[in-house]
């Protein structure tokens, strides 16, 4: 004859395996492509008779802003929140979107005039890559990104801040382009 088990040993066993699944299960997603903020979402009629591609195409980014110059410079447009790296030649070679303090340049022409490689920002958040521009209502402003790649949290209330803070790679690049010796910012509204 065959012993019963108790109700809360079943119990235990089917939590155990579904937690095994669901790790399982995590691990093989967190190894499988990623969407970014870039990808451009199918249309649901694009979608029934499309072939599968290698990956999926990026949305097409805003060109430079006319009024920005000319030459090798960064471009900040701070309506769009969204900075370009502008080669000698007016190609941009990346654009990338950015989250900005609560106290902008104001629109100009600017020289990286001061970089460091890390540091805490006034959020309490370690930062590298810092590209000082600018300077207004007694702020230093700068580019940045954070050490781990999270976006800054709301600044308190009443609280001014002026860094300007991008993804981690998008900082990176800016820190190679903006570390060349008088790199020229311009700032478009």
């Amino acid at each position: 004859m065959a012993a019963l088990l108790p109700s809360w040993v079943t119990v235990t066993g089917l939590t155990a395996g579904a937690t095994v699944a669901v790790v399982f299960l995590a691990v093989q997603a967190e190894k499988g492509p990623h969407p970014t903020a870039a990808a451009v979402r199918p249309s649901a009629s694009a979608s029934a008779g499309a072939h599968p591609s290698a990956s999926p195409a990026p949305a097409k980014a805003p060109g430079i802003p006319a009024a920005s110059g000319t030459g090798r410079r960064v471009v900040y447009a701070l309506g769009d929140k969204r900075v370009w790296l502008v080669d000698a030649t007016g190609k941009a070679t990346r654009t990338f979107t950015v989250w900005p303090g609560t106290v902008s340049p104001d629109p100009g022409t600017y020289t990286v005039t001061r970089t460091k490689a890390s540091t805490t920002g006034s959020d309490g958040v370690q930062i590298e890559h810092i590209l000082y521009f600018a300077y207004k209502s007694g702020l230093s402003v700068a580019f940045s990104n954070a050490v781990d790649g999270s976006s800054p949290p709301p600044a308190a209330a009443g609280k001014q801040t002026s860094g300007i803070r991008m993804p981690k790679a998008d900082g990176a690049a800016l820190w190679t382009f903006g570390t060349e010796p008088d790199t020229k910012v311009t700032v478009v509204k």
